[in-house]
């Protein structure tokens, strides 16, 4: 099961809210994934379709309590590719009433445009309708991969909407547009966190922390092992090439033409030639820091150049 549908999972499963809070949560779950028919006689049903068990049971629980109304599930089983069932959970909400209290229309019985503020009074509701959109249209990523997380939305009023309730929470929401649909997404892991915990997904929470920390802790010490590869590099490198200049000088000018300190700083480089700078100033006495030795080697470095110049 992917990181995504063990959170939704989750989420389904949370009860115990307030009233206010379902009837947020389900008006989000309508929104998203429902569609309102209307028949000859002017009644109308809404039919709210998930390829998740468990989001069909929430549904199916939260419009019973909240709206006191039937309720039916039917189950379409795909057999192409062993696809994943789908719920159809349809609700017989009584009225125009019914649907303005869900958001889905205004007092005049005109489609709401975004998300009608009597649904979203209160923080906790708030989270509740945030809930109810990633249960019916987000996903997130596998830790282990890229930061993202993202719901989608069919309408771009609502997804404006929703980005602006979840940047109520200062989250760096965004909203971008993929075919015809509109994706309100994070990408920072922090933000990401910060949104699955306001939702109630802690359980979550704590595996994609766990998760995170492990892949700051690998990358780090990938940059560590990096860095020491590359000085390593720059040692090796810096060490060939003083051993290229000694041997230019003894060639052309011997090596006792040299002054005393640099003269004895020449043979232990070519008597050590894998000493580190701070192993060679060691050896001499008396002993030399590492700047001391390095200002050697340049001056060494520096007669060779003028040699080859000549």
């Amino acid at each position: 099961m992917s990181f995504s549908a063990v959170t939704k999972e989750e989420l389904a499963r949370l009860s115990g809210q307030k009233s206010c809070c379902d009837m947020a949560e389900l008006a989000a779950l309508v929104r998203m994934d429902g569609t309102l028919q209307i028949s000859a006689n002017q009644q109308y049903a809404l039919n709210v379709t998930t390829e998740s068990a468990p989001v069909a049971r929430k549904i199916y629980h939260l419009a019973k309590d909240v709206l006191g109304r039937p309720v039916d599930i039917v189950v379409r089983r795909k057999l192409r590719l062993r696809k994943n069932n789908s719920y159809m959970v349809r609700i017989y909400p009584r009225g125009l009433e019914d649907l303005q209290n869900l958001g889905l229309v205004d007092a005049e019985g005109q489609i709401y445009p975004g998300i009608a503020p009597n649904l979203i009074k209160k923080r906790c509701d708030q989270k509740a309708y945030l809930r109810g959109a990633f249960l019916a249209g987000g996903s997130i990523n596998n830790p282990e991969g890229t930061y993202h997380l993202e719901i989608v939305s069919n309408d771009e009023q609502h997804a404006k909407a929703l980005c602006q309730l979840i940047n109520h929470f200062k989250l760096g929401a965004k909203v971008s547009m993929r075919k015809h649909w509109y994706v309100v997404y994070i990408k920072e892991s922090e933000r990401i966190v910060e949104f699955i915990g306001s939702i109630g997904a802690h359980h979550a929470l704590l595996e994609f922390e766990n998760v995170r920390v492990l892949k700051d802790v690998r990358n780090q010490v990938n940059r560590l092992v990096n860095c020491e590869t590359a000085n390593l590099d720059k040692i090796v490198d810096a060490a060939v090439r003083q051993l290229e200049n000694i041997q230019l000088i003894a060639q052309k000018i011997g090596l006792h033409s040299l002054p005393p300190q640099l003269q004895h700083m020449a043979e232990l480089r070519l008597e050590y030639p894998d000493a580190s700078l701070k192993e060679l100033g060691e050896m001499l006495k008396p002993k030399v820091g590492k700047s001391g030795v390095n200002h050697r080697m340049r001056k060494i470095d520096e007669l060779a150049e003028r040699i080859r110049k000549q």
